[in-house]
């Protein structure tokens, strides 16, 4: 149980996360990982509660159910009101400090970076929020490689890839330089 990473991503529907839980599940596939990838979001889509759950292992995967995430990201305040509360003892919480304030951290690590406002004054563009938001969990958590999340953006957005990757690249690097 070790080896095995179990990470929730939450927020609201329109914000990506669904996307972003289906990046990081490919680019553990890339690393050579066990995976599973789940999603869910509210009747409304655009606007109710969205999570993505991902699950990374060394070994086959029996249990495909993520159960208390040691990884999780919050992009909303909807998000940080029903799951700030479910995180694993020592697990690490990475918050969209643009638009979320304080949460309970509960013995966890919790990194409070301004996601949205990096997307809208580094990059130019807040729809990259999501691919940013990837690489300071990926890169603050060390789930995946980089390399590998490169190469999962390039695939699955190859029209705008430049754009996230940049996006992507400034996510991991912030992360990296708070861890």
């Amino acid at each position: 149980m070790a080896n095995r990473k179990e990470i929730r991503l939450s927020g609201t529907g329109g914000q990506g996360i669904i996307l972003g839980g289906i990046l990081l599940a490919e680019a553990a596939i890339l690393d050579g990982k066990e995976v599973v990838q789940t999603q869910s979001y509210g009747p409304e889509a655009r606007g109710g509660a969205s999570k993505a759950e991902v699950i990374i292992d060394e070994k086959p995967i029996l249990h495909p159910k993520v159960v208390i995430p040691n990884y999780l990201l919050i992009m909303s305040q909807a998000a940080a009101d029903k799951y700030a509360s479910e995180i694993a003892d020592k697990g690490l919480v990475i918050v969209d400090s643009t638009n979320v304030g304080k949460i309970p951290a509960k013995n966890a690590q919790v990194i409070y970076l301004p996601l949205s406002e990096l997307a809208r004054e580094k990059i130019g563009n807040t729809l990259t929020t999501n691919i940013l938001a990837i690489g300071a969990l990926a890169g603050a958590g060390d789930l995946v490689s980089y390399v590998s999340l490169e190469e999962a953006v390039k695939l699955r957005l190859a029209k705008v890839a430049d754009l996230n990757i940049k996006a992507l690249r400034l996510g991991w690097e912030s992360a990296k330089e708070i861890i």
